[in-house]
């Protein structure tokens, strides 16, 4: 398969749940915007980023993008046979607990840069600095490293023996459009939420953009 062909590929294959997950995110900033009586629920979830900052963001990550991931894929079935459950429940929660703290300090380094505002110069300025220089150069790549290695029994040798020219001209690439495909309009609703909201609403995306790739990959 050819970089062409790939892209048609991850294409056919996210399109469809990409404008689920985006449709879902858009929901839920409307919710936040017209529907007074949900402002407790969200008031709630910011409080609880205020008051423990970064260590929300680890736990609500690893629930959201590990433990709820991993339940699906377990009881699913999607988990190959002779894999220890143990080191991928323990790999899922701290790899993307660590994760939810790497965004974190992002999304607060995008705040130092470009102020709180969510006009749509500050909205599209920071879907930009995200997704065109942080998610691909840094966040698309690392996490389709680390899940190699994860799918490889932890072989580091198996891992960079993978990491050929296929891996790098047509895998990475097509990860960061599949990323681009659901991650660019939902970053920008993200950052059209208040700063103590961008981390919440990042995670309920994540987990169904998780549950994606990891069905996806396994077909």
């Amino acid at each position: 398969m050819n970089i062409r062909e790939a892209i048609f590929a991850a294409l056919k294959k996210n399109i469809k749940p990409g404008l689920v997950l985006q449709a879902f995110a858009l929901v839920v900033l409307l919710i936040y915007f017209f529907v007074p009586a949900s402002k407790p629920i969200f008031t709630w979830f910011g409080g609880l980023k205020q008051t423990y900052g970064y260590t929300y963001s680890f736990v609500a990550t690893a629930i959201f993008g590990g433990l709820i991931p991993f339940l699906y894929l377990w009881l699913g079935g999607f988990i190959a046979k002779g894999r220890s459950l143990c080191a991928l429940f323990i790999f899922y929660l701290v790899f993307w607990g660590l994760k939810g703290m790497e965004v974190d300090y992002f999304y607060r380094l995008q705040t130092d840069w470009f102020g709180t505002g969510n006009d749509l110069h500050t909205i599209i300025t920071k879907m930009a600095v995200d997704q065109f220089l942080y998610s691909s150069l840094w966040a698309a790549p690392g996490v389709t490293i680390v899940y190699t290695w994860m799918e490889s029994g932890w072989s580091v040798a198996r891992t960079i023996a993978l990491m050929d020219k296929k891996f790098f001209y047509i895998k990475i690439p097509t990860v960061i459009l599949s990323n681009w495909l659901v991650w660019i309009p939902a970053v920008c609703v993200v950052y059209a939420m208040p700063v103590e909201l961008q981390i919440p609403l990042f995670n309920l995306v994540l987990c169904f953009w998780v549950l994606l790739v990891a069905v996806l990959s396994r077909r």
